[in-house]
């Protein structure tokens, strides 16, 4: 007798041993996914179900949702903890997980989900505390608290890259909402006393030259405000700036590293409005850094994931991706641009047979 190649709910909860409810606990987090037939009903691909299964034998912990663990009182409790060669899972952080995709929702200073020394790249772009309208994030500190906030995040960073690891931080140059204040220098001598060693600084030309109407004192002297319309990507590294760890295959083009190693970027901004987020960066700023700091297989992560452009260049590189968001709306945004834009787990079901 031929098997099924698609389940119904139900069959797909008796195929794992679940119950229902885990399953579309399962697929909200991305770890399996459906179709709906044209009267909305959910139906799940049997390789893909299958797949799952093989890419989870590698936990620590059964990777079957419904297995639990009994406390001193002899209730039965979820297990809440496996892990994975590169991350440790929290059940109760973990939002989408798909083929090599991880995505968090947790707040980078306090996230469990991450182990130490695991981390071949990280490549971010953290809040620029100019008052961007973000929903779960204080874009307003003061300069001090600022730089306070981002020491104690870089610092977690440093535990969770290894010792052959680089880190590609974008900032900007320098800002004035608030006061004249240089972003860049302060933030990299943060980055270098919390333990890492600079390398370079590659300068982002967004080609965005805002049109100014303060321009402090008209041709005069007495009070001329310079602003760079640039941005800036600080590399860094932890130990040693040779990469020895890792498959060692590149996928960067000769002409690719030409150009790129050239410390002047110049290519546009992302549209806020086509995205659906306040602050993206494009696909191409994580694109270069992850092909040109980093092997195919690396893992790559973001601690403010935001958008999850991160996420979508190491799709499209062939890298481990973990983004970090600590707003659960910019998680959901993040797992519908993977889904769409990454296509990644898309079913290919013929619901007619």
């Amino acid at each position: 007798m031929e098997e099924k190649a698609v389940f119904t709910t139900k069959e797909a909860a008796k195929y794992l041993g679940i119950s229902t409810t885990t399953i579309y606990r399962m697929e909200k987090r991305g770890l399996i996914s459906s179709v709906r037939t044209p009267g909305g009903q959910r139906r799940f691909n049997r390789e893909h179900i299958e797949n799952y299964l093989i890419e989870s034998q590698g936990f620590e912990a059964p990777q079957n949702p419904s297995k639990y663990k009994k406390n001193n009182l002899g209730v039965k409790e979820p297990e809440t903890t496996y892990t994975t060669n590169h991350v440790a899972l929290h059940t109760d952080e973990l939002y989408f997980n798909a083929d090599s995709i991880w995505i968090y929702n947790a707040d980078i200073l306090k996230v469990n989900s991450i182990k130490e020394n695991s981390v071949d790249l990280i490549v971010t772009s953290p809040p620029y505390n100019v008052d961007i309208k973000y929903n779960s994030h204080k874009d307003t500190m003061s300069y001090n608290d600022y730089l306070s906030f981002t020491r104690d995040w870089l610092a977690r960073c440093y535990k969770f890259i290894k010792d052959d690891g680089r880190f590609c931080l974008n900032i900007p140059l320098d800002k004035n909402k608030g006061g004249q204040q240089s972003v860049c220098a302060d933030i990299t001598t943060i980055a270098k006393e919390t333990g890492f060693k600079y390398h370079s600084t590659i300068i982002w030309n967004e080609q965005n030259i805002s049109r100014r109407t303060a321009w402090g004192s008209w041709l005069s002297a007495a009070a001329p405000y310079v602003i760079a319309p640039v941005e800036v990507i600080i590399v860094l590294y932890k130990k040693e700036w040779k990469k020895t760890s890792g498959s060692r295959k590149s996928d960067i083009a000769k002409k690719e590293f030409m150009e790129w190693t050239n410390g002047v970027w110049n290519f546009s901004g992302e549209s806020k409005k086509r995205v659906g987020h306040p602050a993206p960066f494009p696909v191409e700023l994580p694109r270069r850094c992850i092909k040109l700091f980093s092997f195919v297989g690396d893992t790559v992560l973001d601690p403010f994931l935001g958008s999850g452009s991160t996420l979508l260049a190491c799709l499209e590189t062939e890298r481990k991706g973990i983004g970090i968001e600590i707003d659960k709306k910019y998680c959901e945004l993040a797992k519908k641009r993977l889904l769409t834009e990454g296509k990644i787990n898309q079913l290919k079901l013929n619901l007619t047979t």
